[in-house]
């Protein structure tokens, strides 16, 4: 993979992991402290680009799944720097039924299920419930995107996360608005914490 320092260590918003410029002195950007999102902390590898964008989209759309170990690896040492301790439980963001039938597989349970082992820690693959199958997120504005998603995730049992720092694990994290609307259906079931463990982010 050649050297990946420049990607992997950029000072970050603790709360959606947005790369802040140097000279920004606190440790949320300007949007996070303007209307906090739901979810806590987001734990990142890199920004979404060459060469890890390449991954992500071979495991994504090419089941190259023994890509998912790489992935969890880097997400391991991501957490193990990351304050706010471990989460309790890991999550993956999950796809909608037909969606799944479609692809075969869900490739943020396969990279959730790798962490998960490594940190020894529990994964629960049908905790959370996608409902209805949306419209591509990539094809709407933010506004657009948080219509799409209302009432599109259900905790499936809501005493398996009451109680529980709950780590949600995705491929890739864009506008964060589907991980919002996770973390607020987590933070009604009754999760203490939520924390987003995702392998790249969109600049």
């Amino acid at each position: 993979m050649g050297d990946l320092a420049p990607h992997l260590h950029r000072r970050r918003c603790i709360q959606c992991a947005i790369a802040l410029e140097a000279r920004h002195a606190a440790r949320h950007c300007h949007a996070c402290l303007a209307g906090a999102p739901d979810f806590d902390a987001t734990v990142v590898i890199a920004d979404y680009g060459w060469p890890l964008d390449h991954l992500v989209t071979g495991l994504k759309f090419r089941a190259q799944l023994p890509l998912a170990s790489w992935l969890a690896d880097q997400l391991r040492n991501a957490l193990a720097a990351a304050p706010g301790g471990l989460p309790d439980v890991l999550l993956p963001v999950p796809l909608s039924p037909a969606r799944l039938r479609s692809r075969g597989y869900n490739q943020a349970w396969e990279i959730a299920r790798r962490l998960a082992r490594q940190l020894d820690i529990p994964a629960q693959a049908n905790a959370l419930h996608r409902v209805r199958d949306n419209p591509a997120q990539a094809t709407l504005d933010r506004a657009e995107r948080l219509t799409n998603l209302h009432g599109a995730f259900v905790v499936a049992e809501p005493a398996r996360i009451a109680g529980r720092h709950v780590g949600v694990v995705d491929d890739v994290m864009t506008t964060g608005a589907t991980l919002g609307e996770i973390a607020t259906q987590l933070k009604r079931a009754g999760a203490t914490r939520v924390t987003n463990v995702v392998a790249l982010r969109t600049p």
